[in-house]
């Protein structure tokens, strides 16, 4: 294990990004509908007057044809926001690598830093950096340029997987993926966390799995979010989901926590910490049973989530043993009077 440690410093908002284009084909159920009201459905954070001001202002296109007025949909209709460039905030560019074979590289991601373009972040992401950094690189021509593996949470620190090469890309992205069906396969992914000090049923050194499926609900900002679900709402389809959390140690206002999961569901931790009554401390969207706060959104940050440990098997049959410094915050504390 080799790591090359950089320093930290946020990416400024500096220059305008180059803006984005946002596909989208209208089905049958938006026959008739109005094209502003089919966008203020989808993106909550815009009413339907301002999707009118942007119809007016040529941003968005109909079938390849540019549109200054509003109109009526008809099934297949394709339709493109051209959303202009935007500022986005400061983030993070820094990271330590802690692993890298040529194929495979693994990161340390630092927290407030996004993986992939979504939420407003476009270029200042993960993998916009890398491929800016990598661009002109005599080695990528060759091994091609990495790109992230898996998701981690913009507020979620810790070990980040990426590859060079496709096929190690599907084969790893599956491997993580499937570790819930498959966990003889030997994946193994441990989380470090702070939760809210409430009641737990195990004590300091014990083991709690939680198996609360999560699915999506709706939601005031987004139409939908993931949150806790049970086996029986099919109206949430319900995914099964896995995590075995680790009471390390019990301090005044939080507990300090372990984390492994064996499923990737969306915001899992973050959901099965709540859904247990200990959500993770200053997360301000997962309330107690696991449910989301209408007026907040899973961007937003104030919580402590590290990925801290990875075990992955190699293709060739080896293994990948990995491991992300802790954040101070989640070290183990001295004992009183140690």
């Amino acid at each position: 294990m080799s790591f090359s440690s950089i320093p930290r410093k946020p990416v400024p908002a500096g220059s305008l990004n180059q803006g984005w284009i946002y596909t989208h084909r209208a089905g049958s159920a938006a026959a008739g509908q109005k094209i502003s009201a089919f966008y203020a459905a989808r993106y909550r954070h815009s009413d339907q007057q301002v999707w009118q001001a942007r119809l007016e202002a040529g941003e968005i296109h109909r079938n390849g044809q540019q549109l200054r007025a509003d109109g009526s949909l008809a099934p297949g209709d394709r339709l493109a926001w051209h959303r202009p460039p935007w500022q986005e905030p400061p983030v993070p560019d820094q990271w330590q690598v802690v692993h890298d074979d040529g194929d495979i590289l693994v990161i340390d991601k630092p927290s407030g830093l996004p993986v992939l373009p979504a939420g407003g972040f476009l270029e200042h992401t993960v993998l916009r950096l890398i491929e800016r950094r990598q661009r002109h690189s005599a080695a990528t021509a060759t091994t091609g340029v990495p790109r992230p593996v898996h998701r981690l949470g913009r507020f979620t620190s810790g070990l980040l997987v990426l590859a060079r090469q496709p096929a190690t890309r599907a084969w790893l992205s599956a491997l993580l993926r499937e570790s819930t069906a498959a966990p003889e396969s030997g994946c193994r992914k441990l989380y470090r966390a702070l939760t809210q000090a409430g009641p737990l049923p195990i004590a300091v050194g014990e083991r709690l799995e939680i198996h609360t499926p999560i699915g999506r609900w709706p939601h005031p900002l987004l139409g939908q979010v993931w949150a806790a679900a049970s086996a029986a709402d099919s109206a949430a389809a319900p995914l099964p989901a896995w995590s075995e959390l680790h009471l390390l140690q019990v301090r005044p206002q939080a507990h300090l926590v372990e984390v492994a999961i064996r499923s990737g569901r969306p915001h899992q931790i973050r959901i099965h910490a709540a859904s247990v009554g200990t959500p993770l401390l200053g997360d301000p969207l997962y309330l107690p049973g696991g449910q989301a706060r209408p007026q907040a959104l899973p961007g937003l940050g104030g919580y402590q989530l590290h990925a801290h440990r990875l075990v992955l098997p190699r293709p060739e049959g080896t293994w990948l043993e990995l491991e992300a410094p802790l954040p101070p915050a989640l070290e183990l504390a001295p004992a009183a009077g140690g």
